[in-house]
């Protein structure tokens, strides 16, 4: 078998992308394409033509044809066999058949074509192949990044560590009576782990001041300390140009639930007091219904930046009804949040930490109670002659949610093409690398409470779960929110800002 070239055209013979793999003018490969349609005898089911010197075997693709340009002494049923291999390829990367989707995706053909053949001749590969070496998964790579991330959590960890022994420095410099910046006794190992990435920055920077200060605790080990440091030193001034460079960096925490919780924008005004209001839920429902987990972790953490305000009470308005757990820090003054519901330190002559973000209150719901679930999702594949036939439908059970860039994912069978979109309530994508089908919808609410989409597709009702959901929302599940803010002495009201946000940490349904 001597392949020439292999070509998507349109009917009347203008190439879309042609890949040739012998030498061959431009000139002659559009000659050829033009000349095509021509020879096509109409009325007659022929998957091939011929010339005095080439043979055309083609395939219809809709409006197109997928066309191999061969010499007249190959192999026809290789040919056949390689023309059928080519035709699948074509819907792996282009959602719909069309002249502007397979311009918009040629290089990735071109490159999917060198696989199937080379010099003329077919390699002997499947498409399952084909995909992997076209994703060109590099080994390498993944080492260098498992390493660097091992760096990352090294320095991160050593950080953590300078951090305590600054803390240790001040308390025992408290003790002895010497003058040290106003702390407050909390300490960033209190802090919960849903905003780790933002406490451990800010704890960092924060021993960076007082450097006159002795610190006889850090005499400890000075080149095991040393040496960790340096290791993220290098990621350090990396980080600081881009910093002074005007661009915006953003801790990692390395949970999928924190990346999605960053859609939320920042509140424009913050004042010297920012409360912030964070859940995340974890849930895990049967395909056939019944709830086998649902978690909601919450929590208040609040920031104060003026020595003015530091003495504080935050007054809380607890109007949840679904028998969550509550827990407060333990510097808080629980008799008085139990009886009055109102957060204040044991010792109200201590100020909290400046410039510090502290958990001051969290709180735990655990159920497997089906009517707690804030979005219900229902997926109904029905087999039929052709594949499957998948209804897919959501409904909002909490009434006052507001979720925001909700994205449902539903995994399809590989090597089957682009599903067919029937019905739809928003918008979809179809990620072909993946064999994922993400359905979109920017906000559910009261007012749409109920959206459904329907499509079809080869495979068996097993292909499509398990369905991930994710979502943010600026209201929280569990209704505990910050009234008002009043100082120690006289009660008076104190100005805040505050923020909430609901995000999802896993959403399966399997």
């Amino acid at each position: 078998m001597v392949l020439l070239a292999a070509a998507v055209c349109t009917k009347a013979g203008k190439a879309i992308v042609s890949r040739q793999f012998v030498e061959m003018t431009r000139t002659r490969i559009e000659g050829l394409l033009a000349a095509f349609p021509k020879l096509m005898n109409t009325g007659k089911q022929h998957t091939f033509v011929e010339t005095d010197s080439v043979r055309y075997v083609y395939q219809p693709l809709e409006k197109l044809y997928m066309v191999l340009i061969t010499t007249k002494n190959s192999n026809i049923l290789e040919d056949l066999e390689t023309l059928r291999l080519f035709s699948r390829v074509i819907p792996e990367y282009c959602r719909v058949l069309e002249e502007s989707e397979i311009s918009e995706h040629c290089f990735d053909l071109i490159f999917a074509f060198d696989e199937i053949v080379a010099l003329g001749y077919r390699e002997n590969v499947n498409l399952a192949q084909i995909r992997t070496f076209t994703e060109m998964d590099s080994h390498e790579e993944k080492v260098f990044r498992a390493v660097r991330e091992t760096q990352e959590r090294e320095a991160k960890a050593e950080m953590r560590r300078k951090a305590k022994e600054l803390q240790q420095a001040r308390r025992d410099a408290e003790r002895s009576g010497k003058k040290v910046p106003a702390f407050g006794g909390f300490g960033s190992a209190g802090m919960s782990s849903m905003s780790s990435g933002s406490v451990i920055t800010e704890t960092i920077v924060e021993p960076e001041k007082p450097k006159i200060t002795p610190t006889p605790v850090r005499s400890s080990g000075p080149s095991r300390a040393l040496k960790l440091g340096a290791k993220g030193k290098e990621v350090d001034n990396f980080v600081d140009q881009l910093k002074s460079e005007g661009e915006t960096i953003i801790p990692s925490t390395g949970k999928r639930g924190s990346d999605v919780s960053k859609a939320l924008p920042a509140p424009v005004n913050v004042e010297s007091v920012h409360l912030r209001v964070e859940e995340k839920i974890s849930l895990t429902c049967g395909r056939d219904g019944g709830l086998q987990n649902m978690e909601v972790l919450g929590m208040v953490t609040l920031r104060v930046t003026d020595d003015k305000n530091g003495r504080i009470r935050l007054i809380i308005n607890n109007n949840d009804n679904k028998g969550l757990q509550l827990q407060t820090h333990p510097n808080v003054d629980k008799k008085l949040f139990t009886a009055d519901s109102v957060i204040g330190l044991k010792n109200p002559e201590k100020s909290f930490p400046l410039s510090n973000d502290v958990g001051v209150l969290k709180w735990r719901l655990q159920t497997t109670d089906e009517s707690l679930i804030p979005l219900t999702i229902n997926c109904w594949p029905s087999e039929s002659g052709s594949g499957c036939d998948v209804n897919i439908e959501y409904e909002l059970q909490e009434d006052s949610l507001e979720l925001n860039d909700v994205v449902i994912t539903i995994p399809l069978p590989s090597g089957v093409g682009a599903p067919v979109i029937g019905d739809l309530d928003g918008e979809y994508k179809h990620d072909s690398r993946r064999n994922l089908l993400e359905w979109c919808l920017p906000v559910i609410d009261a007012n749409n409470k109920t959206g459904s989409m329907e499509f079809s597709i080869a495979g068996q009702p097993n292909d499509f779960f398990p369905i991930n959901v994710s979502f943010v929302s600026k209201r929280n599940y569990c209704d505990i929110q910050v009234t008002k803010v009043t100082h120690v002495d006289g009660d008076s009201p104190v100005k805040f800002s505050s923020e909430t946000s609901f995000v999802v940490d896993k959403y399966v349904i399997e």
